[in-house]
């Protein structure tokens, strides 16, 4: 037996497994690299000293562990009494005594999944008045509400320099200071958008019904909706999140109701969308206060069930600092909750506005994107310009969805183009530069491996901004990029472990210009949890032999572990 299939079940009531079985950038990966590092640091405070055997406690049976640092992953790691194992226990914090119930034994790997039962002795980092949700410590959602939100902002500094040492396979002189994180302006109350989500109903529904025409049978009560339970398959019901913003809440509220009342339509599990969508409106006279209305109306959209979707509007005239009605902006903000996917959201980023298809991707905090906008646009030029002769002019937006970078930088270059798969996306895109006015900047579908076939700017006058999905940038996109070389690249990236490999690769330069580091910034977008984003500065340098050897996967965790493709 593979340990693939080991991994995905086979062993399931033994849950001893030798190895685990990592995907690039995936929190097992990033997990593994963290105990390595623990373990190693350990061994090396041992000396000489052969370490004791270790004899794994029975699956289920509760240990007891003294946390002493955070992974990258959120979980705390706790050294085992033989001091030559590690227990990854969930919602914990550096200093914490816990009792924690044995799941799941990597032998080879010398760790322990856990899940978290008690705090025996609170560490002086911990502080259980901060948390916010009584779904904590249970739902998978968030791992941080326990923490000041200073510990936060510098545990996330921590993630970004692991994955630097781990990841990028670059000597410790390549890689610049990481920045101090810049926080959100909202650390409750942020997300604009919510997937909550419901199983099907029990039973079974053989392909031999299915062939035959047996009708599935429905559900008999309401479904758990909700979120996922830590560490588990399962599905747990949660009424209220408070990450989400109030319109998000107030949506959440509905649509369970919603489900409830319709359950007979439904034959199957659903993921619902929860969409804050923003129109702004001419301010009223400072008499008049509008009275805050909630209505239902029905859309013609359908969910990927089947199921007519509702649009639940909140129109709030109150003062109130999630909807810019004050003394200062002149106008108010209206807040929709959108059900539909295939309905029309709109974001303002300062009075920059995009307009996109609910169920398409856009950044989910709306509140720290200034900033974040901001920083992009006060670093995307170098300090020094080139001479007067080779200025940099142009803007490439790889992976630009609906053209946030294109539209909100367009005023800084001659031209830009933004490059996207999705179809969709770049009509958006378009139709968001026409209405922010933006007459420099064109947008093309077409696959990021190969965008640079249609670029026509001169590489040293122009700049690249690629911000991929978590896996990273796509095969063949790197090796063009450094074929074609631009003077400049920005790399924002949601998973900074995978940005950490893809920057490896443009350090080293194999394949033509290489590239140097000029800055890292982390970004938090997701308070109370363990994501952080990161915005990378590089510059091109003359072509010339590798610098660093990028280090392959078989370097980081050894040339016998199973590594699925990302």
């Amino acid at each position: 037996m593979t340990k693939k299939e080991a991994y995905h079940g086979s062993f399931k009531k033994r849950r001893k497994i030798d190895s685990m079985a990592v995907k690039e950038g995936s929190n097992e990966a990033v997990l593994l690299a963290d105990v390595r590092h623990l373990l190693a640091a350990q061994a090396k405070l041992g000396g000489d000293a052969q370490p004791a055997l270790y004899s794994p406690p029975e699956r289920f049976s509760e240990v007891e562990v003294k946390i002493t640092e955070l992974s990258s992953t959120g979980d705390g790691l706790g050294l085992s009494s033989a001091l030559n194992h590690v227990y990854a226990v969930p919602f914990t914090a550096p200093g914490d005594v816990v009792r924690a119930k044995v799941i799941t034994y990597y032998a080879k790997d010398r760790y322990t999944l856990t899940d978290f039962v008690k705090i025996v002795e609170p560490s002086a980092k911990r502080d259980d008045s901060l948390v916010r949700c009584s779904y904590f410590a249970t739902c998978s959602g968030c791992q941080f509400q326990m923490l000041s939100y200073g510990d936060q902002l510098t545990h996330k500094k921590t993630i970004i320099e692991k994955a630097f040492k781990n990841f990028s396979g670059l000597a410790p002189e390549l890689v610049p200071s990481v920045r101090d994180t810049i926080g959100s302006p909202s650390q409750y109350g942020y997300r604009t958008k919510l997937t909550p989500h419901f199983n099907g109903p029990p039973g079974s529904h053989s392909r031999k019904d299915r062939r035959n025409g047996v009708e599935r049978k429905g559900f008999q009560e309401v479904p758990p909706i909700g979120f996922m339970t830590k560490g588990t398959g399962r599905t747990m019901d949660i009424e209220d999140c408070p990450i989400g913003t109030e319109t998000v809440r107030r949506g959440m509220q509905s649509e369970r109701q919603r489900v409830a009342e319709e359950l007979s339509k439904y034959k199957r599990g659903a993921t619902l969308l929860l969409r804050e969508s923003t129109t702004r409106t001419a301010k009223e006279p400072p008499n008049h206060v509008d009275p805050i209305q909630v209505s239902e109306n029905e859309s013609q959209g359908e969910q990927s069930n089947g199921d007519t979707t509702t649009s639940i509007t909140v129109e709030d005239g109150h003062s109130n600092t999630r909807v810019g009605h004050d003394d200062v902006k002149p106008y108010v903000e209206v807040k929709t909750c959108i059900t539909d996917p295939n309905a029309t959201s709109t974001e303002y980023v300062d009075n920059f506005v995009f307009s996109n298809t609910a169920g398409a991707f856009f950044q989910n905090n709306n509140s720290i994107l200034p900033r974040f906008t901001a920083y992009i646009r006060e670093h995307i030029l170098p300090a020094t310009p080139g001479t007067a002769s080779n200025p940099i002019k142009y803007l490439i937006d790889a992976y630009s969805g609906s053209g946030l970078f294109t539209v909100t930088l367009s005023s800084l270059f001659s031209s830009s183009t933004g490059i996207d798969i999705s179809a969709p996306s770049i009509a958006s895109a378009n139709e968001n530069a026409k209405a922010n006015h933006v007459s420099n900047a064109s947008f093309i579908a077409a696959e990021a491996a190969t965008l640079f076939r249609k670029v026509t700017y001169p590489p040293a006058e122009t700049v690249v901004v690629i911000d991929p999905p978590r896996k990273g940038c796509n095969d063949g996109f790197l090796p063009q990029l450094l074929e074609y070389g631009p003077r400049r690249i920005v790399y924002v990236s949601c998973n900074v472990h995978t940005q950490a490999r893809d920057i490896g690769v443009l350090v080293a330069g194999k394949g033509g210009f290489r590239y140097e580091m000029e800055s890292l910034q982390g970004f938090d977008f997701f308070p109370q949890t363990s994501h952080v984003e990161s915005v990378a500065i590089l510059n091109r340098s003359e072509p010339s032999e590798a610098v660093a050897a990028h280090a392959s996967y078989s370097d980081v965790f050894g040339e016998d572990h199973t590594i699925l493709p990302g």
